[in-house]
């Protein structure tokens, strides 16, 4: 069976950055699973799967633009200290805020006196990702598949409580 919309993907991965670091791995862990089309995946690395089939393997380089966006210098803002859950606020701390697009990581980059300086630009934003993909298996999407994932958090996933 090919990869198509509808499809349940499983892959091994390994991704690196543009001076080959690993950024991440299934390497000895299970294999990742998708459905293919439901924008859960990065644009680019579903674009190259479209019509593999299991057993293949590919290298994919992704560009910014089809992987987790450009980076938006505004989303870079200070914030006062006082709005701050805890009083420790280190460098390279990762807090989640509550944003009109829904829940976002902050990356903390500096800290004052009186201010933090928080980065929300996902930590791959601007980044051309490469992509080594073992594809393990293909198979049709059942209709448990296909519905979105509950995490309760919002009303269109809480359901009717009142």
């Amino acid at each position: 069976m090919q990869i198509g919309n509808e499809t349940v993907i499983t892959i091994h991965y390994t991704l690196t950055d543009e001076k080959g670091v690993v950024l991440d791995s299934s390497a000895g862990e299970e294999p990742v699973s998708f459905v293919h089309g439901a924008g859960t995946m990065i644009p680019g690395l579903e674009k190259a799967l479209l019509g593999k089939s299991a057993g293949d393997a590919l290298k994919v380089s992704v560009a910014p633009a089809e992987g987790y966006g450009l980076r938006d210098e505004e989303l870079v803002q200070k914030v006062p200290r006082k709005n701050f859950p805890i009083e420790d606020v280190e460098v390279g701390m990762h807090f989640q805020t509550r944003s009109p697009s829904g829940p976002r990581i902050v990356t903390v980059l500096a800290t004052d006196d009186e201010n933090i300086t928080v980065d929300a630009n996902h930590p791959l934003a601007g980044a051309t990702l490469n992509f080594d993909v073992q594809v393990v298996n293909v198979r049709a999407a059942t209709p448990e598949d296909l519905m979105p994932p509950s995490c309760g958090s919002c009303e269109s996933c809480s359901g009717h409580h009142h």
